[in-house]
């Protein structure tokens, strides 16, 4: 039985490149690297970058992504950090809660949010989804 997440990949172009987006810009501890990929943590989700030369730095054209947790009081500090770097955004935020949906330097499509998945259910009850069904 699955118990969570271990880790997450990314392949990516150019390490240091990832290094600094993922450690200096989002804040993720870099716990190791080396020629051909580092080890970071996202509180206690381990990221994993890889240099792979099949990287393709564009967006996949579908929702796909992965969102990241932010405290409620960081939040539009990190925002305004990833606006100043000049981040490419990929969508604005049309849901329940403060999201920004953004692309590293290899296009994978991240996500800051702050709100839990008991957030998410409320909000859902409280706004009818007609064919939203709460286990």
């Amino acid at each position: 039985m699955i118990n969570g997440i271990n880790h997450i990949t990314f392949a990516v172009k150019d390490l240091q490149v990832s290094i600094n987006f993922y450690s200096k810009l989002l804040g993720l501890k870099l716990v190791a690297y080396w020629d051909k990929g580092a080890y970071l943590m996202a509180g206690n989700i381990w990221i994993a970058l890889n240099v792979d030369k099949k990287t393709i730095s564009k967006p996949s054209p579908d929702y796909t992504h992965i969102a990241f947790n932010v405290i409620s009081t960081e939040y539009s500090k990190l925002v305004k950090r990833l606006k100043k770097a000049n981040v490419k955004t990929f969508k604005d935020n049309t849901s329940e809660g403060d999201s920004f949906y953004f692309l590293d330097p290899d296009g994978h499509k991240l996500e800051l949010h702050y709100n839990t998945i008991e957030d998410r259910l409320k909000w859902a009850k409280e706004n009818d989804w007609s064919s939203f069904v709460i286990k």
